[in-house]
């Protein structure tokens, strides 16, 4: 099953992906039948969740029932224990959705909720993160995970959050990040797919982002909270819920 997903991973485009990958999943969760790990997105219990990543896939990553991975779910913990995401009125913006959230985010009464990519069909609103169809201020909450690494210009995507933030609006960016890199490697000569593959991670990143990825968007008027969030559960819970190890949550606040 790991050798399957990762050939899927390296060779078809994410949004594809999500549209049709669930319904084919679901067909594999049979084999997954069991109770010792939860998706708290879903409520869904598995013997174990599937392996999912592209060199080399992760144990206990991925939810057979609604794709949600690792960072998904510590997520949607924070959201419930640490904001007011599910109570309070808020317009939010969900650039390059993950199929795990966005029926749950469109059934929350509470919120106003646009989704965007430039190419997933899941998606309300085409557009280039470059030059957001946006207006100034006029977003209370931004999610953008795992698009940065992706992006010509991040700056640039980065000052488009904080512009179409409302003044005291928040977003959460998370991007892969190496903790063994100081600053953020980038090098626009190596275009081999294979050598884009080993130095970022995916033949479709543009830089590996290094312990300067919060300092690095705070130039642009950020005040980012590194949430250490994950740490507060237990090894026993982490494995339950199928949590990443380590990951920190990156909140941006304007």
């Amino acid at each position: 099953m790991k050798y399957l997903i990762s050939f899927a991973l390296r060779f078809f485009p994410r949004p594809f992906l999500q549209r049709v990958g669930n319904s084919g999943i679901k067909i594999f969760s049979i084999f997954y039948i069991g109770k010792k790990v939860e998706c708290v997105i879903c409520t869904h219990r598995y013997r174990k969740f599937m392996p999912y990543g592209r060199l080399n896939p992760r144990k206990n990553a991925l939810c057979p029932n609604c794709l949600s991975l690792e960072r998904h779910r510590l997520i949607w913990l924070y959201l419930k224990d640490k904001t007011n995401f599910f109570s309070a009125s808020l317009n939010m913006l969900h650039i390059a959705p993950e199929y795990c959230f966005i029926g749950r985010f469109k059934k929350l009464k509470n919120l106003t909720y646009t989704t965007a990519d430039l190419e997933s069909p899941l998606a309300d609103v085409k557009m280039d993160i470059h030059h957001m169809p946006f207006e100034d201020q006029k977003f209370d909450v931004v999610f953008c995970n795992h698009v940065m690494e992706h992006v010509e210009d991040d700056f640039q995507a980065m000052r488009e959050i904080y512009r179409v933030l409302k003044p005291g609006g928040w977003a959460i960016v998370q991007s892969p990040i190496d903790e063994k890199l100081e600053t953020t490697y980038e090098d626009s000569t190596i275009t081999s797919p294979r050598e884009r593959e080993k130095a970022f991670g995916q033949n479709d990143h543009l830089r590996m982002y290094g312990r300067d990825y919060k300092t690095r968007f705070e130039k642009l008027g950020f005040l980012v909270d590194v949430n250490q969030f994950n740490q507060t559960f237990s090894s026993e819970l982490k494995k339950k819920y199928g949590l990443p190890e380590k990951e920190e949550i990156f909140v941006f606040r304007k």
